[in-house]
């Protein structure tokens, strides 16, 4: 499994010395740096990340500000000068707290730590057959095998089935956090598939009824090998 990460932090030393932490660790993917959490928050909206390294001091919005703004699906390792907040910090289940100059083996540790957690909550969601989204007000319960699949719309996604769409203020990350990885799979940025659902494969798309959707070069190898090809 690799986790895909981001980067925040004012301090152009700090950011290369993390960045190189993350290349040396197999588990881990680079995908974006940020110099303010204001920018990052707002990647956070459409991108594809799992771990987020941290500063708390920066200018406009403080690390810890941007915790608040962020939801449970995210590992948040905090990397800091500052001793003093490490308490706050992990009132807010911050997944560990790292207080700089940093060493590999401190870093590797906490990696480790969000791997360990990311595992964990993809194991509790195998055993689902059954999730609950609002609509109308209401919380109204969908069965996963009637799920065909998952779409990207902005700062929301929108659940297929048979019958209905739904549209829902959740990120992909979240989504597909939450769905059975021996059933679901990612596919694109912007899609998850019901693997049950899939028709047929043509070039670089998925069909499934009268509809292509589109595989991600980065998402393809994963998904052949799920496959159970002749």
């Amino acid at each position: 499994m690799k986790l895909n990460c981001l980067i925040v932090d004012d301090d152009e030393m700090s950011r290369n010395v993390i960045s190189h932490f993350i290349s040396k660790t197999d588990f881990l993917e680079l995908v974006e740096t940020f110099e303010n959490a204001i920018e990052a928050s707002n990647y956070l909206k459409s991108g594809d990340i799992d771990v987020i390294f941290l500063d708390i001091n920066m200018p406009e919005m403080t690390g810890m500000e941007m915790i608040q703004t962020l939801d449970e699906d995210f590992e948040v390792i905090l990397i800091t000068s500052a001793s003093q907040y490490a308490v706050e910090a992990f009132e807010k289940s911050v997944t560990d707290y790292l207080v700089k100059p940093v060493d590999y083996a401190r870093f590797l540790k906490a990696s480790q730590k969000a791997l360990k957690n990311i595992e964990t909550k993809r194991l509790k969601t195998d055993n689902l057959n059954e999730i609950y989204v609002k609509a109308d007000n209401k919380l109204v319960r969908l069965q996963l095998d009637n799920l065909i699949y998952v779409e990207a719309l902005a700062d929301y996604v929108i659940i297929h089935t048979p019958e209905k769409k739904y549209i829902v203020h959740y990120t992909m990350k979240g989504i597909e956090n939450r769905l059975p990885s021996k059933q679901f799979a990612r596919i694109h940025r912007s899609y998850i598939v019901n693997t049950e659902r899939i028709d047929a494969l043509e070039d670089n798309s998925i069909v499934i009824k009268d509809k292509y959707l589109p595989i991600g070069a980065s998402y393809k190898e994963s998904l052949m090998g799920r496959l159970n090809l002749l």
